[in-house]
């Protein structure tokens, strides 16, 4: 059963935010890179002292990881949390995060791919807003456009009013409204039949994902369908999911889509810029939504954050 919508307070000009690195290890240089472009948006930056640790693939131990994520969910000074880096280790976290005790002093934290664990369990356990958006050794060090920059700005400081995302193709008619919630296929899979897998009922669900083969996204497809998934929602959209093999691979995917989606009598959209290989808007999870094929659109009508 969710819980009622905790929304983190807005950021504001020359707010510390944070970075830490619940996943898999980064390097210095893309580290460096990313903050700068990060205090270029008018905050100051405090690094975990963690954040370049590493035991094996992962940037410190589960433990040290989680204890990190909560000293900077406790600290007052901090008012925002972005993750490092996802790839994998965020769902290792789980078990030793009190989830609760992080919504005691909620903030917003900014992450994706990976971190697709963290931010679900968050919102299904504590009714905590979380933002699927762009990575500080990652998205951030590669480069974003302008857009996606001002719209992180803009979104995180209760600046920007209603929004709406474009899709490219509508696959199924209809109209519908509900909480957001999603963000990696492949993660959202892996949590089915956990502790902290999400309540699909009359939820939105955005699905993204990368590297991954055509007959790879129908497999997990079928899982969601499989697993009565599909038939609760009352939406479907989906981001980026950039095929490994070109134009036939992407033709391919986009019929296992069609596929795994017929017969659901909900509205599905493919193609909207958030995720891996496209702009990566930031999207609030949590946060009522209307998903129209007619208009293509992800329609946010209501403030992300709390600007009390």
């Amino acid at each position: 059963m969710t819980r009622n919508r905790i929304k983190p307070p807005a950021l504001r000009p020359g707010d510390t935010v944070g970075v830490v690195a619940p996943a898999a290890a980064i390097e210095a240089e893309y580290l460096e890179r990313g903050v700068n472009v990060l205090a270029g948006l008018g905050f100051r930056v405090k690094v975990s002292e963690r954040a370049l640790a590493r035991s094996g693939i992962l940037a410190g131990s589960d433990r040290e990881r989680a204890g990190e994520l909560a000293a900077y969910f406790a600290d007052p000074d901090v008012k925002a949390i972005f993750a490092a880096r996802g790839g994998y280790g965020s769902g290792r976290l789980l078990p030793y995060l009190d989830l609760d005790a992080l919504a005691r002093t909620p903030k917003s934290i900014v992450g994706f791919s990976d971190l697709t664990f963290i931010l679900n369990a968050l919102l299904e356990r504590t009714g905590m807003v979380c933002f699927h958006g762009p990575m500080v050794a990652m998205d951030f060090a590669r480069g974003l456009t302008r857009r996606s920059l001002d719209h992180l700005r803009g979104l995180l400081g209760g600046e920007l009013g209603p929004f709406e995302l474009e899709a490219r193709e509508a696959i199924r008619p209809g109209v519908a409204e509900g909480e957001l919630i999603g963000g990696c296929l492949s993660v959202i899979v892996a949590m089915i039949g956990t502790p902290w897998a999400p309540d699909f009922e009359q939820r939105l669900l955005f699905l993204e994902d990368t590297g991954e083969k055509a007959y790879r996204i129908d497999r997990m497809l079928v899982q969601l369908r499989q697993a009565g998934v599909l038939d609760k929602v009352a939406g479907i959209v989906f981001g980026g999911l950039p095929a490994p093999e070109g134009e036939q691979e992407r033709r391919l995917m986009a019929g296992f889509i069609a596929e795994q989606t017929a017969g659901l009598n909900v509205p599905v959209l493919c193609g909207i810029e958030a995720g891996h290989g496209t702009e990566n808007l930031t999207i609030p999870l949590g946060v009522r939504a209307t998903l129209d094929s007619r208009a293509m659109r992800l329609k946010f009508a209501e403030p992300a954050v709390s600007r009390g």
